[in-house]
């Protein structure tokens, strides 16, 4: 395995939870092992990210109601195809040349799973969008 590689596996989080299985399927494993380490490891910057995405958009986002700030969410990583790629460069930057190369398999179905985690991710957290410490 190259530098890169052992480098890049080497300062991503463990994950304790994460369960690996013979029988699940691909997507499920290279989720389990890939992309939910990286969306930990990048979470400040993913956050960082949608505060510039919502100044970007004059702060609208601020005026909503909760429901309707989760909606902005996902709406703004489905629908922004800019927006949807730089957080798909943001995770696919950290992959192996292994990963990429189990990745571009099928990366339809793969980009699905990884935006949908993102998605995920950020409402758990809307909270946080509003935290001083990621202010600009």
């Amino acid at each position: 395995m190259s530098d890169r590689s052992n480098d890049l596996l080497h300062i991503r989080p463990d994950i304790k939870s994460t369960q690996i299985h013979p029988n699940m399927s691909l997507g499920e494993r290279f989720q389990n092992e890939t992309l939910r380490p990286i969306l930990k490891f990048q979470n400040s910057l993913l956050l960082a990210l949608f505060k510039n995405y919502i100044r970007k958009h004059k702060n609208t986002f601020y005026e909503l109601s909760l429901e309707k700030r989760l909606q902005y969410i996902e709406n703004a990583i489905q629908k922004d195809v800019k927006f949807r790629n730089s957080l798909k460069g943001l995770i696919i930057g950290l992959f192996t040349v292994d990963e990429y190369n189990t990745y571009i398999q099928d990366s339809s179905a793969l980009n699905k799973r990884m935006m949908n985690m993102v998605v995920e991710r950020l409402k758990d957290q809307v909270q946080l969008l509003d935290d001083p410490v990621l202010s600009y």
